[in-house]
């Protein structure tokens, strides 16, 4: 193994740790990274075994990752009793939790989903059975997120070993 095949197997390895990571935590963006470290792997044996066949497939699942947590999220709030104005919230909070840290990342939904609630004057108990929709749902999206990246895992190693 030549020294560049070395270095991009180890920023490879420490990409694809780190997007593991950021499947399941809220402030690392794990699918680019996971993507990114199975690239450099690829690479690093210049694309001999993972070629762009594998990669766009794999490219296609890291953006799957976040379809999926959306969709997820959005689909709690509604199991949950939430109104379209309260699905709204949930995405407005988690987009404006991101700049609040891991406190507003965790929160954020829940709390945009509970306004968006009583913005229509529902009561507070509808409206943090929304809120509470908001959390299953987002706790489901990572579960999913983490079985994408898993599988786009498995699938680098199916197609590197055979």
């Amino acid at each position: 193994m030549s020294e560049q095949s070395l270095i991009l197997w180890i920023i490879g390895a420490i990409l694809t740790l780190t997007g593991l990571a950021g499947m399941l935590l809220p402030f690392v963006p794990g699918a680019p990274f996971l993507f990114l470290g199975l690239l450099f792997g690829a690479w690093a044996e210049d694309f001999r075994y993972v070629g762009i066949g594998t990669l766009l497939i794999l490219a296609g699942m890291a953006a799957l990752t976040y379809l999926v947590e959306f969709a997820v999220s959005i689909l709690g709030v509604k199991k949950y009793g939430g109104s379209r104005r309260a699905m709204a919230g949930a995405a407005l909070g988690g987009i404006v939790g991101i700049f609040l840290g891991i406190p507003g990342i965790l929160l954020g939904p829940f709390v945009g989903a509970v306004i968006g609630e009583l913005s229509l004057q529902r009561s507070l108990d509808q409206a943090s059975r929304a809120g509470f929709g908001t959390v299953v749902g987002l706790a489901i999206g990572v579960a999913g997120k983490l079985a994408i990246g898993i599988a786009m895992l498995g699938l680098f190693l199916l197609v590197r070993l055979f």
